[in-house]
């Protein structure tokens, strides 16, 4: 079975391009989110966020597993990204008030450790710590940096018990996520809706995302259990950071630009979603170094070669996929437009022409403007991987 984390997007011109890399996180450990977090004013209103402009959220990956309870410790596996060209570190910083140890940091695509350091950088305030990590190589032009992080985080804000029960409450924003019950431990409650698995080992495990990138309150509750968990069939659905941009223009062709990180094991990556996207003109680059990979068609599928081979489980290739769409996915009649299109995977946005207004989607997806055009941004929330949605819009 493939896993993979795929980020589909679409690009008509460099700028678009741009405008996909200024929504994409620059490292720190705070989600971005689509919005910003609305507060409240004096008299206790709720005051506007500001209107949505990014064209995806749920850019970093975090897993939570909770360690013995009373311990008031959980292990994270943390996957950021940082897109700005040339950089050469990528920091995450470690919330005031929890105890951060155990770091481990590591290079995504050759699985070997990265030299980090982790210190208090600001003086004022010697509670919040940061991990700089460096880069295997400066972020190249059109590339992205990426690290895979683990660390250990004391909280007793975070993990608490109540009785013998242990309880888990944490304010999330942006991200994909999973958390992990200590072996021995049911779920009495979560107020997050979620998939639930199980590991290999039988520990519960929820998965979920946040479907607007802001803030994200989350409480589990779990008790001891004498029942024994044995291993559930279904794959964490948001470890996937699959997204695609559908980028329209007037004459309803689609340009296409799709990344994704592949983590099964050996020397080529089979290029799996060209069996839904015939895209012409088709581009494949190596994400971690920005060069150009040569696809290569073997009957039915085509793949390319990896400089750097698959061996492990924390290893992965980070590509793209660029390409046009030229179907009846979009129709234009005078004042009328739509797009009609079975989507695949978690993350899809629409982006209309300019001068479009939507005026219907038969999706829950948020709305947004980007450079004075409209999208249309979905989360697929259900474990089918592909579902239909049609998008109307009026010409203004």
């Amino acid at each position: 079975m493939r896993i993979h984390t795929v980020a589909f997007t679409c690009a008509a011109t460099v700028a678009a391009t741009a405008w996909i890399a200024a929504q994409q996180p620059q490292g720190r450990a705070a989600g971005g989110g689509q919005g910003g977090n609305a507060t409240t004013n004096p008299d206790g209103s709720l005051r506007p966020a500001r209107a949505v402009t990014g064209l995806f959220t749920q850019d970093a990956y975090t897993e939570y597993a909770l360690l013995e309870p009373g311990s008031e410790s959980f292990r994270i596996k943390y996957l950021p990204e940082q897109t700005r060209a040339g950089s050469t570190e990528l920091s995450n910083q470690t919330r005031g008030g929890s105890e951060g140890s155990g770091i481990e940091v590591y290079d995504p695509r050759t699985g070997k450790p990265l030299k980090f350091t982790y210190t208090a950088d600001d003086p004022a305030d010697p509670e919040t710590h940061t991990i700089h990590a460096v880069l295997p190589m400066p972020v190249p032009q059109g590339g992205i940096g990426r690290v895979l992080i683990y660390k250990t985080y004391k909280d007793a804000r975070t993990y608490m018990m109540s009785g013998e029960d242990i309880v888990w409450v944490r304010s999330l924003e942006g991200y994909r996520l999973g958390v992990i019950l200590p072996k021995g431990f049911a779920f009495l409650s979560s107020d997050v809706a979620a998939q639930m698995t199980t590991t290999a080992d039988g520990r519960l495990k929820l998965a979920f995302a946040n479907p607007s990138g802001k803030a994200n309150p989350v409480t589990i509750r779990a008790r001891k259990t004498t029942a024994v968990f044995t291993p559930s069939p279904f794959t964490d659905m948001f470890f996937d950071d699959i997204k695609t941009l559908y980028d329209v223009d007037d004459t309803g062709a689609i340009k296409v630009t799709e990344t994704y990180s592949d983590y099964r094991k050996g020397a080529s990556a089979t290029l799996d979603s060209l069996s839904y996207l015939p895209l012409a003109d088709l581009q494949v680059i190596d994400l971690d170094t920005a060069k150009a990979l040569v696809p290569v068609r073997t009957g039915a599928t085509m793949s390319v070669k990896l400089d750097v081979p698959i061996t492990d489980d924390q290893q992965s290739a980070h590509l793209k996929l660029t390409g046009t769409i030229k179907d009846a996915s979009v129709k234009i009649a005078g004042s009328d437009f739509a797009f009609e299109r079975t989507l695949h995977g978690l993350r899809n946005t629409v982006l209309l022409p300019a001068g479009w207004d939507v005026s219907g989607v038969s999706e829950s997806c948020t709305i947004g403007q980007s450079q004075n055009r409209a999208f249309v941004a979905c989360i697929n929330l259900n474990a089918a991987d592909n579902y239909k949605v049609t998008i109307r819009a009026r010409k203004k």
